[in-house]
């Protein structure tokens, strides 16, 4: 194939790629929205609720590390789309459940479990086959495309699966689902996985399971590069889980914010994302990543500070009510502003065999850290004041950072970055 028909191949590739990515995203929020709000209302109990997220947390958690191995030693897209069938079947399987028996809360947390385990495998696979499916020069604009596409069934799928909750019968609703997911399963099979790979696939045949992720630990212990994204991001998201955790706690409880006012405050956490989505799809590709999500990472920590500014200073309702808005969507945009041009740099830095097994990788530590997190600052909130647990929190936060990707680090990383000082110290000179 020449190089034009690839390039319009690839074209192809970003719009089937966010197309498919926002149906099966908008379906699975919108379905999680659905079976929650059923759970509560058929059972009216917090601890079958909390059963049904942990069935979509622990499997994945779990299978992570192995689905890693999985995605570098077979076909990517036969990955993908046996994912997007098992999630169709599952789906199909709880609907003949609940036509023939009615639902079970037994049936749900089955179908959690699976779809837990397709998503994880379906996002692998996407996730390690980017380069193949659009050039260099594109990777960026392919990235923003797929968090625009999250970010976009994050904001509506709310307020659709609550439309369509009232107005149509669950087994309706699940039919609806299948369609969409049978819509995502064709437009995945029009997609060249290897279009621009460079993978060798004979590299891990040979390879047990566990040689197979060893051999994924070990690459990893020699990017030096990639240990230090990977401690920033292991204990950024731990220690954001006091935000995670916190956010709710300050606002419901210390502030006794309305229920539809805090959900418009975490609709504007999503929009922010939505909006730095559309903006890195169409501009260049940042120069200095590592730098930029630095940068972020410092202003996260300001605006995680910023949350108790409410409860030191006392502001009237409606100001409150505007400046967690403008908080939230602040957050949104930095996290954005952060991830995006870091996970460009790791898309291009990981050698394609290793992908599958590294994004795994990172995906479990980071998983496996948040509950922890969660549960350490859910005891600290309830035995110390909130604003102190976020402030020092926040403090430790940024220290972290100054620490991890100090000037030295910066430097190794992008050391075109002390050139580029040096000829505009010159040219300041001159």
């Amino acid at each position: 194939m020449n190089s034009s028909m690839m390039l319009k191949k690839a074209t192809y590739h970003l719009w089937t790629f966010t197309i498919s990515k926002l149906i099966s995203s908008f379906g699975s929020q919108v379905y999680s929205f659905a079976i929650s709000f059923y759970i509560l209302q058929a059972t009216g109990s917090a601890k079958s609720f909390a059963l049904n997220l942990i069935c979509n947390v622990l499997p994945r958690t779990i299978a992570a590390p192995f689905a890693g191995y999985i995605v570098d030693k077979y076909s990517r897209k036969t990955i993908a789309i046996t994912s997007q069938i098992a999630t169709t079947l599952a789906i199909g399987g709880l609907l003949v459940v609940s036509v023939t028996s009615g639902l079970s809360l037994t049936a749900i947390y089955i179908t959690s479990c699976i779809l837990s385990l397709t998503s994880m495998l379906s996002g692998v696979a996407f996730t390690s086959s980017i380069t193949g499916l659009v050039d260099e020069a594109r990777i960026q604009k392919a990235m923003s495309l797929n968090q625009m596409s999250i970010s976009f069934a994050a904001i509506a799928s709310p307020a659709v699966g609550g439309l369509l909750y009232g107005v149509i019968s669950m087994p309706l609703f699940l039919i609806v689902y299948m369609i969409a997911s049978g819509v995502a399963i064709v437009l995945e099979s029009t997609m060249n996985f290897t279009l621009f790979s460079k993978q060798k696939p004979e590299s891990v045949e040979k390879e047990s399971v566990w040689q197979g992720m060893k051999a994924g630990v070990s690459y990893l212990k020699l990017q030096p590069l990639l240990m230090t994204i990977i401690w920033i991001a292991l204990l950024v998201n731990f220690l954001f889980s006091a935000f995670q955790v916190g956010y709710s706690y300050i606002l419901i409880e210390k502030l006794k914010m309305a229920s539809q006012h805090f959900g418009f405050t975490e609709g504007a956490f999503a929009v922010g994302m939505l909006l730095l989505s559309i903006y890195y799809s169409v501009r260049k590709e940042v120069k200095f990543p590592l730098l930029v999500a630095k940068k972020g990472i410092l202003v996260m920590g300001a605006i995680m500070g910023g949350t108790v500014f409410p409860l030191l200073v006392t502001m009237p309702y409606n100001s409150m009510f505007a400046y967690y808005i403008i908080l939230e969507l602040g957050l949104g945009a930095i996290i954005m502003i952060i991830n995006t041009p870091t996970q460009v740099m790791m898309q291009k830095q990981i050698a394609d065999e290793f992908k599958g097994r590294v994004f795994s990788i990172v995906e479990t530590i980071a998983m496996a850290l948040s509950p922890l997190g969660m549960v350490i600052y859910g005891f600290l909130y309830d035995v110390f004041p909130a604003e102190w647990v976020l402030l020092l929190t926040s403090g430790l936060f940024v220290g972290v950072v100054l620490i991890l990707a100090r000037p030295s680090v910066i430097r190794k990383v992008h050391p075109e970055l002390s050139v580029e000082k040096g000829l505009k110290k010159r040219a300041e000179a001159y």
